[in-house]
């Protein structure tokens, strides 16, 4: 088996997953532990209704798995921005993203082998897929036929979920007024080196994802990673602006040519074809910007950690314990040397 002298982080999300979680774990564990100098696994329960907390902190006590963080968030949110309460949190020269129900941890060491060798992002793609709605697969092909159109990246095939990013690129994503937001696609389209790799396994459990959830979360990543929505304001305002001319152009014609015009009829068109689109587009564009504005500047957290636990039982500190152990028996054993030395000095 191949091994690798980094320190892995290694990011979970579940919810409402008390009956699988220990089982998720110490599968992770027993695979990753010969696998790294030393890991972290990382737990984001995306406030579950079952009893997930505390199976969790069960599994941080004396007697259950080592090298555990357990963040629980208070209020559920959308995938990426529990993923990102994992991350930033992590402490790893690597961090994984894995979703435990959908990913298989065993293609792991392939993508750390990629990130290893030099690419910043790793990204892997299942080709099984849990089954889902009609309505969803259709939305869910629309967005990413959209979103390759604007931004050049089919984020389901080119971007999935599934990644390994190094703690260059997960510092990077810090820097932005989104971090949440940012990393569903800045891995993809912020110039990294990136791999892609396709494995297949067979889904552990089918989601259950919301359609109304899935359109709001899409919207909002769209908006955030491309000015296409902005680009269709200005092009309708450069429409309107034409179509307004030519349609002056009429009013002028038709005055000079016609001359049973109605009193007051050329002046009352111009004026109102000239103004009517005018405030609505300059009203629109407004409305816009300034949601943008306040959406940067006064919009609250968008995940609070309501608990967090850590393993009592942190390898890396064994080791730590260990190596001064040594450490003082041998300091010792030289005092005991010095001291037999100077005995047989003269």
């Amino acid at each position: 088996m191949a091994f690798f002298p980094i320190f892995l982080s290694i990011v979970f999300v579940v919810r409402n997953q008390s009956r699988h979680i220990e089982k998720i774990l110490t599968d992770a564990a027993f695979c990753v532990a010969p696998l790294v100098s030393d890991y972290e696994i990382i737990v984001v329960d995306n406030a579950s209704d079952d009893d997930s907390v505390s199976v969790l902190k069960t599994l941080t006590g004396e007697r259950g798995l080592p090298n555990l963080q357990i963040y629980a968030l208070t209020k559920e949110v959308d995938a990426d921005t529990a993923s990102w309460a994992g991350l930033e949190n992590a402490l790893g020269d690597f961090v994984a993203v894995i979703d435990p129900m959908a990913d298989s941890v065993e293609f792991l060491p392939e993508m750390l082998e990629k990130a290893v060798s030099g690419a910043d992002v790793v990204f892997a793609n299942n080709r099984q897929k849990a089954p889902q709605s009609g309505a969803y697969r259709l939305s869910y092909a629309v967005f990413n036929g959209l979103y390759k159109h604007f931004n050049g990246i089919h984020l389901a095939k080119e971007a999935p979920q599934y990644r390994v990013l190094s703690k260059r690129v997960v510092n990077f994503i810090l820097q932005h007024s989104q971090p949440a937001m940012t990393y569903r696609h800045l891995p993809a389209t912020g110039g990294f080196a990136r791999v892609n790799l396709n494995y297949s396994a067979e889904p552990k459990l089918a989601h259950i994802k919301r359609l109304g959830e899935s359109v709001d979360r899409g919207m909002r990543l769209m908006v955030s990673s491309t000015r296409a929505p902005m680009r269709i304001v200005t092009s309708l305002s450069l429409f309107g602006a034409v179509a307004n001319l030519v349609y002056s152009v009429y009013v002028v014609i038709v005055g000079m040519l016609k001359a049973d015009v109605a009193p007051g009829w050329v002046s009352l068109s111009l004026q109102q074809s000239g103004m009517f689109f005018l405030i609505s587009l300059v009203l629109l564009v407004l409305g816009e910007y300034i949601l943008h504005m306040v959406s940067l500047s006064n919009e609250g957290p968008l995940y609070h950690v309501g608990q967090e636990f850590t393993s009592a039982r942190m390898t890396r500190r064994e080791r730590l314990n260990i190596e001064e152990v040594e450490a003082a028996v041998s300091e010792s054993l030289l005092d005991e040397e010095s001291k037999r030395i100077a005995k047989c000095q003269p």
